[in-house]
């Protein structure tokens, strides 16, 4: 009895000992195709870190290549448009700061005079505030966000509009196209040209000369409008300006423009206007010519 029971423990030390050695191989073959996998899933991922990486660098490149040749193009156009200045009379003065040449006390009464008359300021009507501003907007007819390029002004149907400079007439008809309606654009000495839009009534024909305060035209819907009222631009080489600070800008605000409306290059612009000879005096046409000073 004694024989028989050592042998039946020995044959299940035995059986549990090969069960458990082949558990421990089972879980090990698996451990070791586990791992296999991940690392060959890690060395995946690794590739396409490398890959990305080497994407990003060459995008970086490319980025960078752009910016460069923008910043070239930007140059060219910056030379071009220091040329153009220099065609219209608007080389940059030396050795002479702008509040020096801007300042109320340094320049005589016929100065301020002649700046007024060449370049756009005070309201082409009369001022009752401002329905739409310069700058971005959803479009009133179109729904559709745009860059608004002047200042929607309040005026009832048929009211007066005045040039608010001396000026060529460039252009007086209908503009279908743009939507302008009936459209005046004014082209004034140093690169300035205003633009009236949305008309009645146009009272002056291309290829004619305006002084300033000279009766134009009268406001009206015409075009893509949704109601009576003068959209009034300046643009000064092209570049719409914000007309507020010209419509505000009279002998009490002299200098208020400088400050607010810095893409103009006053410094030059006042030495050549100052230095340029004044015309013969020619009596405004109309005594509304200075409507922004009575506002």
């Amino acid at each position: 009895m004694k024989q028989y029971t050592l042998h039946q423990i020995i044959k299940r030390v035995a059986f549990y000992g090969v069960t458990l050695l082949l558990a421990v191989l089972v879980i090990g073959t698996f451990s070791i195709i586990y791992l296999n996998n991940s690392l060959d899933t890690l060395e995946e991922k690794k590739d396409q870190l490398l890959y990305r990486n080497d994407a990003l660098q060459k995008f970086n490149a490319a980025t960078e290549q752009a910016l460069n040749d923008k910043k070239e193009e930007l140059s060219v156009v910056s030379d071009r448009l220091e040329n153009i200045e220099e065609l219209i009379g608007l080389s940059p003065a030396q050795n002479v700061s702008l509040v020096e040449r801007a300042d109320m006390a340094t320049l005589t009464s016929s100065d301020r005079a002649k700046i007024f008359q060449y370049v756009p300021s005070g309201s082409p009507v009369e001022y009752k505030g401002i329905t739409s501003k310069f700058g971005y907007r959803t479009h009133p007819t179109l729904k559709t966000r745009e860059f608004h390029r002047g200042s929607d002004m309040k005026a009832p149907m048929k009211t007066p509009i005045y040039a608010t400079a001396d000026a060529a007439v460039e252009y007086a008809a209908d503009h279908k196209k743009s939507g302008y309606g009936k459209l005046i654009i004014l082209d004034h000495s140093f690169g300035f040209k205003t633009y009236y839009g949305h008309l009645k009534k146009i009272a002056v024909k291309a290829g004619e000369f305006v002084k300033k305060g000279d009766l134009i035209g009268y406001t009206g819907n015409s075009g893509m409008s949704n109601g009576p009222h003068l959209h009034y631009e300046v643009r000064f080489i092209q570049r719409p300006l914000n007309p507020y600070w010209f419509v505000k800008w009279d002998q009490e605000n002299y200098t208020q423009i400088f400050e607010k409306e810095k893409r103009v290059p006053w410094q030059s612009l006042i030495t050549a206007i100052t230095q340029r000879e004044q015309p013969a005096a020619v009596p405004p046409s109309s005594p509304k010519v200075l409507l922004s000073r009575a506002n």
